[in-house]
């Protein structure tokens, strides 16, 4: 990505939080005159006395009528949408708009490896994170999986490994970027509240390749109805993988997983569970391989990875028992996807914000469930489901008291699976709230 001069610059950065603190820091680095607006009041700490300090402006209310053509950028933070009237103001005066991740890759000269997709991103970039660890090559991971990028790339130089997961709504805002490797683990209709169409969140992921060179790679499912849309328009050289296909440079062909037509290890052998995660385990194989990571750092790898916490994340196996924390499956199709990933006796918990969602659909994912446990504000819904299902059903509050039912109900060989189905929103603040206090429940009914 080409160098941006914030020097002696008037910025707006739009929206504050952990993003919008870390960027303005990195730009009043980079000598910029800085203005941060937010929708709200600034929570009073050390950071902001200190940056109040070094003269950077605070406006808590973020009108369109404190920007002008006297600012060189607006930096705003991804999650806001286009339509604000700041955001538009800054779109009316060609304003050029940039997400906190471009302002940081300005200043970066290193490899870069960037992964986006609807579904499969965190746990991709984890698993390429370990991957280059295991093989002993040094990797900053930053982006969407957490971590600002302007936080660690003051630290980078030229001879470090960048590994990003990035979101629709950061793409949006970086002009060029260039990654050295850039993965797709798929597109599906995601987001259309923000994007307003399929083609527009379309768009926003081909950002990840737009700009790439001849002499860079990209990364896609072959299984993807955008991949021969995506092949023909980048650049890049194009490596593919998938579960289904054969003859690909990744795939997965009498139960091994191959790449480059190397038997890496057995599928057996792989920890994590599931069809989709074995689209995971390709894409990040492929990139790791590109990266010149071992075959042995790969295997290792996969033999024991259980997965990212709150996303179909294997927790422990107690008196024959497994259990598993999904929490992070706020959709139906999330959900369906968990529970097509056992074969086994299945106590599900399931439910919580109600959307208006219809749960018919899931019927055929119950084939393996002998009971249902149902939570939350769906709860009813979730009892409907079952009963359509002609599945046994028990109601409690929520996931806490679900688990000691599950831990009474769970007889040696089955799998306990807490997959909700819906948001978080109508018990906790966070999914990952949901997920922590499930297994805190667990642990204490299991005595472990």
């Amino acid at each position: 990505m080409q160098a941006m001069d914030f020097k002696n610059k008037k910025i707006m950065v739009y929206g504050w939080a952990r993003s919008g603190k870390a960027v303005t820091k990195l730009l009043l680095a980079l000598g910029a005159d800085v203005t941060v607006a937010n929708d709200g009041d600034f929570q009073e700490d050390d950071d902001l006395m200190h940056l109040q300090s070094q003269q950077v402006t605070f406006l808590s209310q973020a009108q369109d009528a404190h920007l002008d053509n006297s600012f060189k950028y607006l930096v705003k933070n991804p999650g806001i949408n286009y339509d604000q009237p700041l955001v538009q103001k800054a779109l009316d005066l060609k304003i050029p708009i940039l997400t906190e991740v471009a302002v940081a890759l300005s200043t970066f000269k290193g490899r870069l490896i960037a992964v986006t997709g609807s579904n499969g991103k965190t746990t991709t970039t984890s698993l390429i994170r370990d991957m280059l660890k295991s093989d002993e090559q040094p990797v900053t991971t930053a982006g969407n999986i957490g971590t600002p990028v302007s936080e660690v790339v003051a630290d980078l130089t030229e001879k470090d490994t960048l590994l990003l997961e990035l979101s629709s709504f950061q793409l949006m805002g970086i002009p060029d970027i260039q990654p050295d490797i850039a993965v797709v683990t798929n597109i599906f209709s995601n987001h259309l509240d923000y994007h307003k169409t399929r083609d527009n969140y379309v768009a926003a992921k081909f950002q990840i390749t737009r700009h790439q060179t001849s002499n860079q790679y990209l990364i896609l499912n072959a299984d993807g109805p955008d991949t021969p849309s995506f092949s023909a328009k980048t650049h890049a050289k194009v490596l593919t993988f998938s579960r289904q296909q054969t003859g690909l440079p990744a795939e997965i062909k009498d139960d091994q997983l191959l790449i480059d037509g190397d038997a890496i290890m057995p599928v057996t052998d792989i920890k994590l569970v599931g069809p989709h995660n074995l689209e995971n385990v390709l894409a990040a194989a492929t990139a790791s391989k590109l990266a010149g990571v071992s075959d042995r750092a790969i295997k290792d790898v996969l033999k024991t990875f259980c997965g990212v916490a709150h996303r179909l994340q294997y927790l422990f196996t107690v008196n024959g028992v497994k259990y598993y924390n999904d929490s992070k499956a706020t959709d139906i199709e999330a959900t369906q996807t968990a529970l097509n990933s056992f074969d086994q006796p299945t106590i599900w918990i399931g439910g919580g914000l109600d959307r208006g969602d219809d749960l018919s659909r899931m019927v055929p994912n119950l084939k393996h469930v002998k009971t249902v446990i149902a939570v939350g504000q769906t709860q009813q819904k979730i009892v409907d489901l079952a009963h359509q299902a002609g599945k046994t059903v028990i109601t409690v509050k929520d996931v806490m008291a679900a688990a000691p039912e599950a831990v009474q109900l769970a007889h040696p060989g089955d799998v306990v699976l807490l997959s909700p189905a819906h948001a978080s929103w109508d018990q906790f603040k966070t999914f990952e709230e949901r997920g922590e206090k499930f297994v805190a429940a667990l642990k204490k009914a299991l005595k472990i």
